[in-house]
Order: structure tokens, then sequence, then C-alpha cells
């Protein structure tokens, strides 16, 4: 499966969050901006940085009416564990467990070693793709793009 294109549907979804409840797509349509940043696994080195680089970044995500979801195919507990092990995460940290990397698969970023590339997706108000990026498994991606990006759709 392709990576979907800037102008396409966002695929939908719904995950269950780092505390057991259920997040979709969909239901941000027509109401926010969503920000879907999909990393390989928790508690490794660069992930570790990455997720809650957005956490410290909150308000710029808020200001620019946009909800931040980072998603991979660890599981719920997993999630759980690791945003508390980094002093919590205000944001949904999403399990693409099972049908494992289902997700992953629909937005064209699964790897064949079972986890997803570190890829970004900006979601438009209308649930279309606006931006997307795949990044270096070991390169943390720079925040500030992702941002100026939003800037363009407010």
């Amino acid at each position: 499966m392709s990576i979907p294109r800037a102008g396409e549907m966002a695929p939908d979804f719904t995950l269950k969050d780092q505390n057991g409840q259920d997040v979709k797509l969909s239901d941000f349509r027509g109401k926010k901006n969503v920000f879907l940043a999909f990393f390989p696994l928790a508690f490794t080195p660069v992930c570790s940085c990455q997720i809650p680089s957005y956490r410290d970044e909150i308000k710029k995500f808020e200001d620019t009416n946009t909800q931040v979801m980072a998603i991979s195919v660890d599981s719920v507990p997993a999630h759980k564990a690791w945003t508390e092990q980094m002093g919590g995460i205000s944001y949904p940290v999403l399990a693409d467990f099972y049908p494992h990397g289902d997700v992953s698969k629909k937005y064209g970023i699964l790897r064949e070693q079972g986890f997803s590339e570190r890829a970004l997706f900006l979601v438009d108000k209308q649930g279309k793709i606006a931006f997307s990026q795949v990044h270096e498994l070991k390169m943390q991606p720079d925040n500030s793009v992702i941002l100026a990006e939003l800037k363009k759709l407010a």
C-alpha cells in the first residue's frame, strides 16, 4: 500500500490510547487539524526524545487548532508504562497493536520488520492529508517544519 498523498482523504481509524480509551480520527473532522506522528517503537532512544518534544511544545500545536497523536505498533500497557516513565504525555499515544500494524499499513509505512517508519502526517479539518514526511529511523524530526506546515492551514 502506498503513502496517502496531499489532497487525499486520510485513512480513518479507531485506536486505543495509553489509557485504554478509543480515539477515532474522523471525530476531529470539521473541528481540528490532526498531527499524526508514527514512531517505530516505545522505549527506544530517538522515540523517547521525539514523543516528549510534542508535549513540550503542545501550546504551539494548540495555537494552530491541532490535535497531536502519536502511533506505534506497541501495546496499550507498553504505551502506558513508557509515557509514565517520561513524566506523562497529555495527548493520545495510540496502539496500532491488533490487528498488528493495520493503521500503519493503511498509511503505507509498515516496515517488513513489523514496525512503522518514523513518519509524520498532517490531516486538515476536512480529513484530507495536507502534508507527509518520512524520516530516517535514527533521525528525530524537527518540530519547526511541522509547525510551519500547520501555519499554512490556518
